[in-house]
């Protein structure tokens, strides 16, 4: 399952792009597409990024219900996706080990980290009230918003 179609991507991608054209502030980059994300995806609780600073992952603009702040690097699908600088899909939180639970009503989850420079940024974490939301579609799609943001 994924949490939006071919198409739908698609379409998001081109809104992304539209979102962040002419814009280098990470911040209102990152707000608005996390509002894009959230509104369009679907079963999705949370979307939001997380920036790599002073070794760790520190939130950032979301939208959902309230989130951890402070992500240690290697700890929970963020802090994993960060230290192995590679998305996670976890179709199942409940059987991740370690995984750090903000909000009991998420059952899946995937986190693409983000790049500038070719350094690690951060991450962008997406997470689902349904199992098995999200999956290789999503990878790639969330992936190439995500390289928006720095356009």
């Amino acid at each position: 399952m994924s949490a939006a179609t071919k198409e739908e991507y698609e379409l998001l991608v081109s809104q992304a792009k539209a979102l962040v054209a002419g814009e280098t502030d990470w911040i209102a980059n990152t707000a608005n597409l996390s509002a894009l994300l959230f509104n369009s995806l679907h079963n999705v609780n949370f979307v939001g990024v997380y920036r790599y600073e002073n070794g760790e992952l520190i939130l950032g603009p979301f939208q959902g219900m309230p989130a951890c702040v402070h992500i240690q690097m290697g700890k929970g699908v963020c802090g994993t996706a960060a230290a192995e600088e590679k998305t996670q899909i976890v179709p199942n939180v409940h059987e991740f080990a370690g995984h750090i639970a903000c909000d009991s009503a998420s059952n899946s989850e995937i986190v693409v980290p983000l790049f500038k420079n070719n350094q690690l940024w951060g991450v962008f974490d997406f997470d689902s009230t349904e199992l098995h939301n999200f999956d290789e579609l999503d990878k790639k799609y969330l992936t190439e918003i995500g390289d928006t943001i720095f356009n």
